[in-house]
């Protein structure tokens, strides 16, 4: 339930509205914007009278949700959130691109697509230290040495990292990195999200391979309900029956959820087609569709790569990306 405050309300009033809703068993979740003042009721609003409410003189208005989820509901906060990752800002306006190989392989490798994503204009660093596969004879990264070394490549380049968590346990490993992702297959590993909302580290939380939307946007919230509100969701592709492409991005997923909820919304072309030559259009396609950012795969050897090579640019293609990106932004921008 939201409660809309009226513009000239006094504090007194508000203050005892608040202290009522508490004295009910509801959290309160409050926004504050330019021209109007929310209170969004956390718990089971089935019991409240609607006419009790708004008998208070400080109530302009009261609205019923429908949707189980309440923090990451655009109707509680009207105004696009921005995440603020160790200075750089992603959401409300703010576009940022991460870019880096799949996995973290060697200090050369790491140390030249740092140096070559950042002299291109990204705006993070990528890479994978963990590494969830399908198959378990396959590479399943370095683990604490590759996030040595991704930090390594932070502290030479000043670019803020993101990588991926796979277990709660490993935690005070990333006590250094800017920005942990859950990835796709761990989208619903509520212990773990329920971890990850005691931190105060921003997460980028993708989209599982079958999940609906508001599966999504629930997963959010249990970050969200354990008090960690810097939340960024990447959309990286839907499993379909089509098989040409290895996931079928979801670009309609960006103005759904931008309508659904206020939190940042980033793609991933790179997991989301699993092929090189679509992760430019899908890029640009993403740009168009109101995208906050994009996660791009960038390796300097893609044809040795250890992980996902079939979808990783090279630093000369990344480089060509971006040059791309800024002009599909200004053209948009314009319109």
């Amino acid at each position: 339930m939201i409660i809309i405050l009226k513009q000239n309300a006094k504090e007194e009033q508000v203050r005892e509205l608040k202290e009522s809703m508490r004295n009910q068993g509801f959290d309160i979740h409050e926004s504050t914007g330019a021209n109007t003042n929310l209170f969004g009721l956390i718990g089971d609003t089935s019991i409240i009278d609607e006419d009790l409410v708004m008998a208070n003189d400080a109530v302009e208005a009261v609205r019923r949700i429908q949707e189980p989820y309440k923090k990451a509901n655009r109707q509680f906060h009207p105004t696009d959130s921005v995440v603020d990752v160790n200075g750089v800002k992603i959401g409300g306006g703010h576009f940022q691109v991460m870019a880096g190989p799949c996995s973290i392989e060697t200090k050369e490798q790491m140390t030249s697509v740092a140096n070559s994503v950042k002299d291109a204009g990204a705006g993070f660093l990528r890479g994978g230290a963990f590494k969830p596969r399908t198959s378990p004879y396959a590479f399943q990264g370095l683990h604490d040495e590759g996030l040595k070394l991704l930090l390594e490549a932070k502290r030479a380049t000043g670019l803020p990292v993101v990588t991926e968590i796979m277990d709660p346990r490993d935690l005070p490993l990333f006590d250094d990195v800017d920005l942990i992702q859950v990835g796709a297959r761990n989208m619903q590993n509520f212990e773990l999200l329920k971890e990850l909302g005691k931190t105060n580290k921003p997460v980028l939380l993708k989209r599982g391979l079958a999940a609906t939307m508001q599966e999504w946007l629930m997963s959010a919230e249990y970050i969200m309900a354990g008090g960690n509100e810097d939340v960024i969701l990447c959309e990286r592709g839907i499993r379909t029956y089509e098989t040409a492409v290895r996931n079928t991005l979801d670009l309609s997923a960006i103005p759904v959820i931008k309508k659904k909820s206020h939190l940042p919304v980033i793609v991933d072309p790179s997991h989301a087609t699993g092929v090189r030559d679509l992760v430019e259009p899908m890029a640009l396609a993403a740009i168009a569709a109101g995208a906050d950012g994009l996660m791009v795969e960038v390796h300097n050897n893609p044809a040795k790569a250890l992980c996902d090579g079939p979808q990783s640019l090279t630093p000369d293609a990344f480089n060509d990306l971006m040059k791309k990106v800024n002009k599909t932004r200004t053209f948009f921008e314009t319109l």
